[in-house]
């Protein structure tokens, strides 16, 4: 059992037991073991184990290192279904880092090989974490969207499946409810409610029979913050402080934070504020000792309410003024891991370089050819496929299932060029034309159809999804900063978007696309019409 096969297979055991401890520790040691004997399959299943229980111990960082370099054994294996598999866990990774964007581009890449494999399983956890990212996004209808396929797919599989896209139906309605109170939804709040009593109850079962302290921790505390929002005080208190008594027994601190939190929202539902207050403080001074800084920004919030509430507005603006004060650390932060991670990565990128370089050599003349091939279909300023190309490829994509069809056009480009000049309108163009290619799939064209104007041919058989991938790309143009032109400009893009119909009928897709791109453009600019 001291083989790197018997180390995992204890440190799983001590997973599912919520020992996350000595189970990460065990997974190490089965990775080391691996790597040493030279056995790249059981070290990436080791790796994967260990990202997985880090993530439970506050390691985000290292789970995301721990997950890249699994996968980059198991691409030289040819595996993709665990591919697959540790995409989803490093979703998560970077999801908790606040790294949402990434975490999406990881789930886009696991979901496009669980459709090539056709395996359900896949699909289904791709479909339960991007249903978590967009809920930590604030698109809390999406998430259910997300989530709700998920439950969907879900049966037939393991208890530890159920209980997750249970418990996280259950999370994500918490904050669902009170948006749809907020916006004078009383039904539809109350149908969530109710759906979310009922899977937040069979997911505290599941985690129970399962003898797993952390899935009963967290589904008791969920279950405890819905009977708060249905008005059953006395039942949440308890469950939430239940919750807290085995969070603390088994040193799981990100759990018992989040019940001093809930705690506090239950004080402030009975209309004791200064109870609130004072378990508010108890969790921000904890948040800060654990370095849980997104966590902190949410009680800095939460305390700012509550002052404003009973009127003590000196101390709502003191928290307020926290909570940006924390917002601009955790952007530096959210960089500075970014940065880290791109020196992973390029060491990774090296490694392969190295591995490839004899068959790249081999290939020069083949390559030369393909090239060659490629400049009579490439625009010349951007490097992107052309008109003509994308004319060419069209029909293919459509030909092989469903295809949406994305016009992109940059918001007020003629300005561009008449305030700094023909040469800066061309670097612009140039910069949005890599940035959309960067944060497009494999499986996705992006072309350069003429002047400021591109397409997005998005491989999707699903609506939300094809407008999440446009909302990605336009967030991410939206985003750049442009110092050596002008510090002070933003550029945005206006995006019509249209489905494809079975028919393959591009004509007619083209024509909604464009008259979706102009609505986009009537209704402000910088979004996406479909």
């Amino acid at each position: 059992m001291n083989g790197p096969t018997g180390l995992l297979e204890r440190a799983e055991q001590a997973r599912l037991a919520g020992d996350y401890r000595d189970g990460c520790a065990l997974a190490r040691q089965a990775a080391e073991l691996a790597a040493a004997t030279g056995d790249d399959a059981s070290q990436a299943r080791a790796l994967r184990s260990q990202a997985t229980q880090l993530l439970r111990l506050g390691g985000q960082e290292e789970s995301v290192t721990a997950c890249r370099d699994a996968v980059a054994l198991l691409e030289t294996l040819g595996d993709d279904a665990a591919i697959c598999d540790v995409l989803t866990v490093e979703a998560m990774a970077l999801n908790e880092l606040g790294l949402h964007e990434e975490a999406l581009a990881a789930l886009t890449r696991g979901r496009d090989i669980a459709h090539r494999l056709g395996d359900q399983d896949l699909l289904y956890w791709v479909h339960n974490r991007t249903g978590v990212v967009h809920s930590s996004m604030g698109d809390y209808a999406l998430s259910t969207t997300y989530l709700l396929n998920a439950l969907r797919m879900v049966a037939g599989m393991d208890a530890e499946a159920q209980f997750c896209v249970l418990n996280n139906l259950a999370d994500n309605a918490i904050h669902q409810v009170a948006r749809q109170r907020a916006a004078g939804d009383p039904a539809g709040a109350e149908d969530t409610l109710r759906a979310a009593l009922g899977h937040v109850g069979e997911a505290l079962e599941l985690a129970r029979t399962a003898g797993n302290p952390f899935r009963v921790a967290i589904s008791l505390d969920n279950f405890g913050m819905l009977r708060a929002l249905d008005g059953d005080l006395p039942a949440a208190t308890r469950m939430i402080a239940e919750a807290r008594r085995i969070a603390v027994a088994h040193g799981y601190d990100s759990i018992e934070l989040g019940t001093l939190q809930h705690a506090a929202r239950v004080q402030l539902l009975r209309g004791a504020g200064p109870e609130a207050i004072d378990l508010f403080q108890q969790s921000l001074a904890q948040a800060v000792a654990t370095g849980e800084t997104p966590m902190a920004m949410i009680i800095h919030q939460d305390l700012s309410e509550t002052y404003e509430s009973i009127g003590e507005y000196a101390a709502a603006l003191k928290h307020y003024r926290l909570f940006h004060d924390l917002e601009r650390t955790a952007h530096s932060d959210a960089a500075a891991v970014r940065a880290r991670m791109a020196v992973h990565q390029f060491e990774l990128d090296n490694a392969r370089l190295e591995a490839e370089l004899a068959r790249i050599r081999s290939a020069e003349l083949e390559l030369a050819t393909l090239s060659w091939q490629r400049q009579a279909g490439e625009d010349v300023l951007t490097g992107l496929p052309n008109r003509r190309h994308a004319e060419q490829r069209l029909p293919e994509m459509a030909a092989a299932g469903p295809l949406w069809l994305a016009f992109a056009d940059i918001d007020h480009f003629k300005t561009v060029n008449d305030r700094y000049g023909h040469h800066s309108g061309d670097a612009v163009l140039s910069r949005i034309a890599g940035e959309l290619l960067a944060g497009a799939q494999d499986t996705d064209l992006v072309a350069r159809m003429g002047g400021e104007e591109f397409l997005i041919a998005l491989p999707s058989a699903h609506a939300a999804d094809a407008e999440a991938r446009c909302e990605m790309l336009r967030t991410r143009i939206a985003a750049l900063t442009w110092p050596d032109l002008d510090p002070a400009l933003t550029i945005t893009l206006s995006i019509g978007l249209a489905e494809v119909a079975p028919t393959g009928d591009l004509t007619e897709a083209n024509l909604r696309a464009d008259r979706n791109l102009y609505r986009a453009k009537r209704a402000g600019r910088n979004r996406v019409a479909s």
